[in-house]
């Protein structure tokens, strides 16, 4: 097997190919990358020590996760921010994440109540000199343990998928928003409530959806 071939069929944690493409996400995410920015293998490559191949595979990732767009004759550039589809994404989301966290409740146990509200703490001492991109991921961090015990793989898939298609947006959400930023930290602690004393899964699913639509609408009014 040649090198090339050796680097085209790493898929565990660790390899060149997942290193690529964490840091190339991660680049996405935080901004530094922004909409538009081409996306040179080349460059990206050298800059990370690697060969051209782990960079490809990573590229071809993150356009299937919807970060990254190919155009002919100009080859891969950051996928840009479509308003339309923003707003039908986090109707969507708020559907399935609403699910996923009600089919998850009866499955989270004290711990990970336990580190979901230490998560929550840390984006309430955030808000004090606030970091958008740090309380974004923070905010991530806190519902992957409300709905990553979803038993129901179709929709923790379509979670999934929902979350990447808006990351590279959700970077900045909060920097236009951010006094949105102090209200979802006290609706994190009211679904914990909610989940933690047995609520009924549709009182959950509606505060999950409320949260998530909340977000949605304090973006809407500050964009038209």
């Amino acid at each position: 097997m040649t090198e090339t071939m050796a680097e085209l069929s790493e898929a565990t944690p660790g390899s060149k190919s997942e290193q690529a493409y964490q840091a190339v996400k991660a680049r996405i995410v935080e901004g530094t990358y922004t909409p538009g920015y081409r996306l040179v293998l080349g460059t990206i490559a050298k800059d990370l020590g690697f060969s051209v191949v782990p960079v490809r595979e990573a590229i071809r990732r993150l356009e299937a996760e919807g970060l990254v767009t190919f155009e002919r004759n100009v080859g891969a550039t950051v996928a840009g921010i479509d308003p339309t589809e923003y707003l039908y994404t986090m109707q969507t989301l708020s559907i399935v994440e609403g699910a996923a966290t009600a089919l998850s409740a009866p499955l989270i146990d004290s711990q990970s109540i336990a580190r979901a509200r230490a998560v929550n703490q840390e984006m309430r001492e955030c808000l004090e000199h606030f970091d958008p991109v740090r309380f974004t991921q923070l905010n991530q961090d806190f519902h992957n343990v409300l709905f990553e015990h979803c038993p129901n793989p179709h929709i923790l898939d379509l979670v999934h998928r929902g979350w990447n298609r808006l990351a590279a947006l959700r970077s900045s959400t909060f920097r236009f928003v951010p006094g949105r930023a102090r209200d979802s930290v006290e609706e994190h602690e009211n679904l914990l409530h909610l989940i933690e004393t047995g609520a009924d899964a549709d009182d959950i699913e509606k505060a999950a959806r409320r949260h998530r639509t909340a977000t949605l609408d304090a973006y809407l009014a500050q964009t038209t």
